[in-house]
């Protein structure tokens, strides 16, 4: 049995990064599907040149509604569900296995999103998401849409490449997403995954303060186990920290302490904020400080959770080595510092060989 696989994707003005999604797909999959919802660029000729059947249609305000219309137009028994700002990074061969089984299951697989910190640095965020479908599968949700209905869900070997999270990359789309979120919250407003989607979209942008109540509406109403939990505390914790709300910041880690013993981004994310308190209220600096060390030599322990939804890679390891590194060295403490240094060096070598 050899069961078709289509790949399926939406795009609008995505002639920087179309090509590398198709052609990173086209030798493993049968077909290749692009509903174009009004590009003004190239996209449109682009995907046609790729090897792509390219279809039109009105942007409806509606991410589902536009999935769900692409999907519509492939039979094939699986569909490889890409955004045009991602690329097939490793894996691809699995797809050959896949043809012989059943489409009985929703495949996840790893997104390894590149991001901008804080000061603009690179870093790397793999989280695991259905993009693998049997057909008669339908999205559900305005933005941020998920797959429907209860079916099984197994992790593939299949690696997706993501750059859509760039500061670039977001400016070129600032708004669009804000604006269906707000649509979406008045159709759902006790949505606590809207709220927390809501509330990124805005803490990304720097809008700390409008950011802040998405986000506590989401911690109070979510559920402790859903998949976006970790994400969420961390942001808050980073939020709570660039609106100086210290105190808060703490009262809210010491709650969650016991849920995230051994995620890496908690600790590493405590440790920034108490760092951050430490310098706007020297006086505490002296109660603070080992507490700061804990925390990064916490999240070193904890190492590298790759499996852990919204991990960012380095946390545990070259990360939190160059924030130790830095804190030994302001504190004179030359000796300690080399040693961060040196395993920063080696774990940040060690990361890039895997990345590649």
């Amino acid at each position: 049995m050899r069961n078709a696989i289509a790949l399926v994707l939406i795009a609008r003005n995505e002639e920087r990064c179309i090509a590398r999604c198709l052609d990173s797909a086209r030798a493993h999959v049968d077909e290749m599907i692009v509903l174009d919802t009004g590009s003004t660029d190239a996209t449109r000729e682009i995907a046609a040149r790729c090897g792509a059947r390219v279809l039109s249609a009105a942007w409806p305000d509606d991410f589902s509604a536009a999935r769900n219309l692409a999907l519509s137009h492939t039979d094939a028994p699986w569909r490889l569900v890409l955004d045009a700002d991602e690329w097939i990074a490793a894996g691809a061969e699995s797809l050959g296995a896949i043809r012989a089984r059943a489409p009985g299951f929703l495949g996840l697989l790893r997104v390894d999103s590149v991001v901008n910190d804080e000061r603009g640095a690179l870093q790397h965020a793999p989280s695991w998401m259905p993009r693998l479908l049997p057909a008669g599968v339908h999205y559900e949700g305005r933005i941020h849409e998920q797959p429907a209905g209860a079916l099984p869900r197994e992790r593939l070997a299949l690696v997706i490449g993501h750059d859509g999270y760039l500061d670039q990359a977001r400016a070129a789309k600032a708004g669009r997403n804000e604006r269906l979120l707000r649509m979406a919250l008045a159709e759902h407003p006790g949505d606590a995954y809207l709220h927390y989607q809501l509330g990124k979209d805005l803490e990304v942008r720097a809008r700390f303060a409008e950011a802040l109540p998405h986000y506590l509406e989401a911690h109070r109403a979510g559920e402790a186990a859903a998949a976006w939990r970790h994400d969420l505390v961390v942001r808050l914790i980073f939020t709570l920290k660039k609106l100086k709300q210290f105190a808060e910041a703490v009262e809210l880690a010491s709650h969650e302490l016991e849920r995230w013993s051994d995620s890496p981004d908690f600790f590493f994310t405590l440790g920034d904020l108490l760092l951050d308190w430490a310098l706007a209220e020297p006086q505490r600096a002296a109660e603070l400080l080992p507490q700061i060390e804990a925390s990064w030599q916490r999240a070193v322990a904890i190492g590298e959770r790759p499996e852990l939804p919204d991990s960012v890679r380095g946390r545990g390891s070259f990360l939190a080595a160059h924030n130790l590194a830095a804190f030994h060295e302001s504190l004179g403490q030359a000796a300690q510092a080399a040693q961060w240094r040196e395993r920063e060096a080696r774990w940040r070598a060690a990361s890039a060989g895997q990345a590649e």
